[in-house]
């Protein structure tokens, strides 16, 4: 496996496309997460099934949320994508969430070319019971371990997710 955070750009935020690698495939309860030392994808523990993930789960390359990983993205797709897999996708929104007191942002985003939707998905005003998951989800994912440490604080638009994206890439160029 490449190391993603060398061959890989975040994307054109600017147009809102951006490069995704999936580390957990809807539906999974298995918390796969990047290894940013090795290089290498790392199954860091399995969730119980009632708290498998919504929506795809991955990162975005070269980016630093404040929580010192690569800034997340949820991917919104009919099928599981596989771990490992990267894809260009297009913004449509922003969960800002706080794990544990620490900023934890999720931008959301679907395939910058979806013929199977006719590209229907232009914003989270299209997908408004899966916001209501995925932020149930978030709420209370950690409820078994540690209950009340995750909070979804609110939705953005296009427009402030990118302003997520630009502050993690200055984060990583930083860093």
């Amino acid at each position: 496996m490449a190391d993603f955070n060398k061959i890989l750009t975040p994307g054109n935020v600017d147009e809102g496309v951006l490069n995704v690698v999936i580390e957990i495939p809807a539906g999974s309860s298995h918390k796969i997460e990047w290894n940013r030392e090795l290089a290498v994808m790392q199954l860091d523990r399995v969730e119980p099934a009632i708290f498998a993930k919504p929506t795809n789960y991955g990162f975005i390359p070269q980016t630093l949320d404040e929580d010192g990983d690569e800034l997340d993205a949820l991917v919104v797709t009919d099928e599981p994508l596989p771990t490992g897999v990267f894809l260009e996708a297009k913004i449509v929104g922003v969960m800002k969430f706080e794990d544990d007191g620490e900023v934890d942002d999720k931008i959301v985003v679907v395939p910058a070319d979806d013929r199977n939707t006719g590209n229907r998905i232009q914003s989270l005003e299209d997908i408004p019971q899966l916001v209501k998951q995925i932020e149930n989800h978030f709420n209370h994912y950690k409820d078994l371990k540690k209950p009340g440490t995750t909070v979804v604080k609110g939705w953005g638009g296009i427009d402030e997710a990118k302003a997520v994206v630009h502050e993690s890439i200055e984060r990583w160029n930083n860093k």
